[in-house]
């Protein structure tokens, strides 16, 4: 069975703490560069992730000046969402926006370790806004 999600569905979904896979294209003689990313989004909102600034994706991204996020899941059925949409606005990373994003996918006694490790090995990050523009989303069953 084959389900489109609902718009509350398919942005719930993604305000779930997945794996992202980001995709931006690179140029016309490449195909779109596609990596895994932690990503943050709130239902209704941007979706916002960070990256090093000047990183293969973050040069892509700053030329391209958007990007397709897809996520998915396969238990207890296939399901995935992916969003494609322009970069609204970049912004100085922060401890904070550290800090929330690594809370989101570790255990709570792993966030600090992690985050003094990412401020001081890997300083140089910024985040990417995307207002999500277009969806594709699914609910393949329980195949």
């Amino acid at each position: 069975m084959y389900v489109t999600l609902s718009t509350r569905e398919r942005e719930q979904f993604l305000a779930e703490p997945h794996i992202g896979a980001l995709s931006v294209a690179e140029g016309p003689d490449r195909a779109p560069l596609t990596v895994p990313i932690w990503y943050q989004y709130t239902p209704g909102g941007e979706l916002w992730v960070r990256t090093g600034r000047d990183s293969r994706k973050a040069r892509a991204i700053r030329s391209a000046g958007r990007f397709s996020l897809m996520v998915q899941r396969t238990e207890p059925t296939v399901r995935y969402v992916s969003v494609e949409g322009p970069v609204v606005r970049t912004a100085p990373d922060s401890r904070e926006l550290s800090w929330e994003m690594a809370a989101r996918y570790l255990p709570e006694d792993k966030v600090a370790a992690f985050v003094e490790y990412d401020r001081t090995r890997f300083p140089e990050h910024f985040v990417v806004y995307l207002r999500p523009e277009h969806w594709v989303s699914s609910d393949l069953g329980a195949f």
